[in-house]
C-alpha cells in the first residue's frame, strides 16, 4: 500500500499502527511532504518498506512498490509454510505430540520412553506413526517442520534413564 504520512482523518502513521494492532502486515510505502527523519525512522522500525520525500521520481516509487511486492510474496510463502507445517503437527495425537517434543529435544527411543513412563517398543511405534503423519523419514526433517511452524521443542533437561 502507498500511504501518504498527512491524510484526512487517519494519518499514515496512524494507518500503519492500527493495521500492526490488529495483527495484519501489509507492506506500506510512504510518501510524504512533511515528514522529518523521527518519523521516517519510526515508521521504518515498524516495518514500512520505503519514505519518499515528495517530490519523488516515478522510478524510484515503482522500485519501491516492486520492493513491497517482493516482501509481500516472500511474506505469504512463510505464512503458507507455516500454516501448512501446524496442520501436519494437528494431526498427531497427544501421545505422539509427547513423543515428538521429546524426540526433537534429542533424547533416543529408551530415554524418551523413560521420561514418558512407557516401554521403549511402544516409543517405537508412537515413533513411528508420528514419522508417518509428518510424512518423515529423521529427525533432521521433524527440526525443519518445527522451524517452519514456529514451534519450539523443549529444552532438554536430565532424563530418567
Amino acid at each position: 500500500m502507498i500511504v501518504d504520512v498527512k491524510m484526512p482523518g487517519l494519518t499514515g502513521i496512524e494507518f500503519q499502527k492500527a493495521l500492526m494492532e490488529a495483527g495484519r502486515e501489509e507492506q506500506l510505502v510512504f510518501i510524504t511532504g512533511h515528514g522529518n527523519i523521527p518519523m521516517c525512522a519510526d515508521a521504518m522500525k515498524a516495518g514500512a518498506v520505503d519514505f519518499l520525500a515528495k517530490p519523488f521520481n516515478r522510478k524510484e516509487l515503482l522500485e519501491s512498490v516492486e520492493h513491497a511486492l517482493t516482501r509481500s510474496a516472500k511474506q505469504r510463502r512463510q505464512a503458507l509454510a507455516k500454516n501448512c507445517a501446524r496442520a501436519l503437527l494437528e494431526k498427531l495425537t497427544p501421545r505422539e505430540d509427547e513423543v515428538m517434543q521429546l524426540v526433537a529435544t534429542g533424547l533416543l527411543n529408551k530415554q524418551v520412553g523413560g521420561e514418558l513412563g512407557m516401554a521403549e517398543k511402544t516409543v517405537k511405534t508412537h515413533r513411528a506413526h508420528m514419522m508417518q503423519k509428518l510424512n518423515i523419514t529423521s529427525v533432521a526433517e521433524l527440526m525443519v517442520i518445527l522451524q517452519k511452524a514456529e514451534v519450539t521443542p523443549p529444552v532438554k533437561t536430565g532424563t530418567k534413564v
